[in-house]
């Protein structure tokens, strides 16, 4: 059963989205809307908007939309009735008993609760006979007993039924294993997923154990296995030890490549250490270091590839907004190995690597100059011509003018030339973005890459007057009686607004408010569209007569679909066609 409505009227007025969203993304007010950097894409020019007039929002930039419910859903990865417990519980709302259907909720709950069953699993695993050699393996990389238990870390043995049985025994299913991903399916049974590695549990901001991530002790590939996404973990949006780095009381975040150098740094004296889990950096674990930090120190494994993430690792962080630094660790080293070379005195020496540390900018040219011959003309002039490119890039004209200060002085070169050259590759970077900012507004209007509603981009002219008469509909409720005595849900040509017609028509029908449960009843991009739609027609002047034209625009254009099949009408079907083209025009 859905929640009840007055509820969920409620909850929403009680819990501000503007209030919410803030505690998120700074928001400033232009008009009556309140407009950011969106929290769940990186971006330089603001297009997350929020609607205080009915409470939801709208990102321009990636397409996420929705009440505040759904603003919750996404920003904490909760379901729908785990976002509604979440609001309920900040506003002091008690759940309404028994009136609800929460199966997926009660998943979650079941994963949880699995999750930590078998951290405690593994943890003793490791400290029994059977777990001697993850035991041996951990001290031998140097970590102490005192960390090892505060990591939880733990040793899935080489038996592939060890933790299903004792779980089973415990009363989970095999079912929730598998939606665990602490199993898999094996013919008519289950297995477990990891074996023979020495693990680590992911645990998230709310202290739950969301995952796991289990290292071979050799030389076997994959050297790491991690849970794969469920529902109650996504990797992608997700961080290693931030549960442990948002309490350490930095304002910095230090970017690690892997499990074990966090914990190395971790032990070394420095709780504000995270990792990715098994990928490279994306945008969203990029936007939720944003939400902990100023700053991000990013110390990264100095060969090729570390390379090479570090750079896609600055350009994901700087489009966050976040400051960046860059670790370059003495030797060649990671991070893990440097601190176990210099034993007691580690920590003394990776805080002198953290202070000798550069911005990223110090870094990105720093690296140019290796690559260029500063003793000959052309070799100076090719590491300009690529400092600028850097250069160009900065948003902070003071940083830039600082730079270009500094450079014209290293190089002899005039101020104003590089100034020159800069200007002239921002205006190509300008119009490029903006190029590209007006084909993708482009791609939304025409609708070609509109996967809710795929009719729009064949059917233009109708799904367009299909919108605004939603649109109104939804802010007009009244005028329900009127719209249906001019048109019915036949004349939609588009299935999605069709869809969108008779639900909103029958919610009207019942005394409801048209949007209090849409982030219920339709999945989270139908749900965008949804808002989106409603926030995007405005409806202040219209009349019966703007409607009107609205509702001719679909009885002309399903005139014009019946007469494509006139050849095979009746006589009675031919009479009908007329009457009614006769009467839109009347």
């Amino acid at each position: 059963m859905p929640l009840p409505e007055g509820f969920l009227e409620e909850l929403k007025q009680r819990s501000d989205i503007t209030e919410i969203a803030s505690e998120y993304v700074n928001l400033k007010r232009r008009g009556r809307n309140m407009v950011g950097l969106c929290p769940f894409h990186g971006e330089k020019t603001p297009s997350f908007n929020i609607y205080t007039e009915n409470g939801s929002f709208y990102c321009f930039g990636c397409g996420a939309g929705g009440d505040v419910i759904t603003f919750i859903m996404k920003a904490e990865n909760l379901d729908y009735i785990d976002a509604v417990k979440y609001l309920a519980q900040r506003v002091g709302m008690n759940m309404p008993e028994d009136s609800y259907d929460d199966s997926m909720s009660q998943l979650r709950k079941r994963i949880y609760e699995a999750n930590r069953e078998a951290a405690r699993f593994y943890f003793k695993t490791l400290c029994s006979p059977e777990g001697a050699e993850g035991l041996a393996y951990l001290r031998g990389r140097a970590l102490s007993d005192k960390t090892i238990r505060r990591f939880g870390l733990g040793f899935a043995d080489s038996n592939r039924h060890s933790l299903c049985n004792h779980l089973r025994s415990l009363g989970f299913k095999n079912t929730e294993l598998v939606s665990a991903n602490l199993a898999y399916q094996n013919n008519n049974s289950v297995s477990d997923r990891f074996n023979n590695r020495v693990m680590f549990p992911i645990i998230d901001l709310r202290g739950n154990v969301i995952a796991f991530g289990g290292r071979i002790m050799t030389d076997e590939k994959p050297k790491y296995l991690n849970t794969s996404d469920t529902p109650v973990f996504k990797k992608s949006s997700n961080l290693f030890s931030l549960n442990n780095a948002k309490d350490s009381g930095e304002k910095s975040l230090i970017l690690c490549e892997g499990y074990m150098d966090v914990i190395a740094v971790n032990q070394a004296g420095f709780a504000n250490a995270v990792a990715t889990l098994g990928t490279a950096l994306t945008p969203e674990q990029a936007l939720l270091m944003k939400r902990y930090a100023d700053e991000v120190i990013i110390c990264y494994d100095s060969d090729e590839a570390g390379q090479k993430a570090t750079a896609r690792a600055i350009t994901l962080l700087r489009n966050a907004g976040v400051l960046v630094r860059v670790i370059t660790i003495p030797e060649g080293k990671d991070p893990d190995e440097f601190l176990r070379n210099r034993g007691n005195a580690g920590h003394d020496a990776f805080k002198n690597v953290i202070e000798g540390s550069g911005n990223d900018v110090d870094y990105r040219i720093a690296k140019l100059k290796k690559n260029y011959n500063l003793e000959q003309a052309e070799g100076r002039v090719g590491y300009l011509n690529e400092v600028v490119k850097i250069l160009a890039s900065l948003d902070n004209s003071i940083e830039r003018d600082i730079y270009i200060s500094k450079i014209s002085k290293e190089m002899n070169v005039t101020p104003d030339a590089l100034r020159q050259q800069i200007s002239k590759i921002s205006r190509h970077d300008i119009y490029e973005r903006r190029k590209n900012e007006f084909r993708e507004i482009q791609r939304n209007l025409n609708g070609r890459d509109d996967k809710v509603n795929t009719d729009r981009f064949s059917k233009p002219r109708v799904t367009t007057a299909e919108e605004a008469l939603i649109s109104y509909l939804i802010k007009n409720p009244d005028k329900l009686g009127f719209i249906m005595s001019q048109v019915d849900e036949n004349k939609f040509q588009s299935e999605f607004n069709r869809k969108l017609f008779l639900y909103f028509r029958e919610r009207i029908k019942n005394g409801y408010e048209p949007l209090s449960q849409v982030s219920a009843d339709f999945t989270q991009e139908e749900t965008a569209k949804i808002f989106k739609l409603a926030n995007s027609h405005t409806t202040r002047f219209a009349t019966d007569n703007t409607v009107r034209e609205y509702i001719n625009v679909l009885n002309d254009e399903y005139i014009k679909l019946k007469t494509k099949d006139i050849e095979n009408a009746s006589m009675d079907d031919i009479n009908e066609q007329l009457r009614r083209l006769r009467n839109s025009h009347s």
